[in-house]
């Protein structure tokens, strides 16, 4: 007995000072980081997933441009798309994309690496797919070369996005490669470029940050609100905005302070079937317009000024289908900042 009492004895006082420190932390994060304006909404754009509603990739990216109006974007450039045979290139896509944003004065992250945005998350090339981790390793490095040396003094590039959510275990066949080589993704793409900070994305509802944080110069959080599970279905997170205050301080307190963003604000519905698979009445149910603007006021509360949105793709082939309600305020949320 005299064991356990000093075990619940001992318990007890980490929970107190759990408690206490949680208490502070919660404190000195409303205190320390106050509301802001937002001063940027971008968006993420993938050319293939607007491929997979049927429309033509060039079309809608032209439309994020003129339409609404963006001038900071997100591109992911996927390996298995720019590398499609070993040692052997198409940049097409990624240098017209550049090419228009750097015509109208857009700013472009440059998303790189093997687990990039958007089902399956790890973007392989079928080449590279059956050798061993460690030729994967030394093929998605010597890619990595290439692609900063070709774009570091691109007039458009504002910031390269090494790997996406690097620690979360989160896709089909996607393998995580640890920290131990995110460090030397992270190395070798300071060695190539010192002139543009890098983006480190985590999970805002379901890690700490701190691993991410700790490498970035720049950290992205996703922010989901309703989500779709196998075991719980549909489900929407009972998380109020203090919640990313909160991590952000404690994040900030084991590493330091450092620029944080929003790098995916949902926009779109997330449900047991892909999207372009989903039929649009069900989605529209699942994800409407005030949906939209209640997302948008939750971003708001978060302590974050700068937002990306996802699901942009998603929002024109609305507009295609006679719902343009969702592209018009995404125009409008655009267009509310300078």
């Amino acid at each position: 007995m005299s064991r356990l009492k000093k075990f619940l004895r001992s318990l007890a006082v980490i929970l107190l000072i759990g408690g206490i420190v949680l208490f502070l932390l919660i404190r000195w994060s409303f205190e320390k980081v106050s509301l802001k304006e937002p001063r940027i909404f971008g968006v993420t754009y993938v050319a293939g997933f607007a491929e997979k509603f049927g429309m033509d990739r060039r079309e809608v990216f032209l439309a994020i441009l003129d339409e609404l109006k963006a001038k900071y974007l997100r591109i992911p450039v996927y390996w298995d798309e720019a590398e499609p045979e070993d040692d052997h290139y198409d940049f097409s896509e990624v240098d017209w994309q550049l090419q228009e944003a750097e015509r109208r004065v857009a700013k472009v992250i440059l998303a790189i690496g093997r687990k990039l945005p958007r089902w399956p998350e790890c973007h392989e090339p079928p080449w590279v797919k059956s050798q061993n981790q460690d030729s994967k390793s030394q093929k998605l490095l010597e890619h990595l070369e290439v692609v900063v040396n070709r774009y570091k003094d691109h007039p458009a590039l504002s910031r390269w996005q090494v790997e996406n959510e690097p620690f979360l275990p989160f896709g089909e066949d996607c393998l995580l490669f640890g920290g131990g080589f995110l460090d030397r993704e992270l190395e070798l793409v300071k060695r190539l470029d010192a002139h543009h900070p890098i983006v480190v994305t985590d999970s805002g509802e379901l890690s700490i940050w701190v691993r991410a944080l700790k490498r970035a110069d720049i950290f992205g959080t996703t922010m989901y609100r309703r989500v779709w599970n196998e075991n719980l279905g549909y489900f929407t997170y009972p998380l109020p905005p203090g919640f990313f205050r909160v991590k952000r301080a404690i994040a900030e307190f084991f590493v330091g302070p450092k620029p944080m963003f929003v790098s995916e604000l949902q926009l779109e519905p997330w449900g047991p079937k892909l999207l372009y698979e989903t039929p649009l009445e069900e989605s529209l149910s699942r994800f409407g317009t005030s949906t939209f603007r209640e997302n948008i006021e939750y971003a708001k509360k978060s302590g974050f000024d700068e937002f990306y949105l996802w699901g942009v793709e998603w929002s024109y082939w609305l507009k295609l289908q006679g719902h343009p309600e969702m592209w018009e305020e995404a125009r409008k949320i655009i267009q509310s900042v300078p």
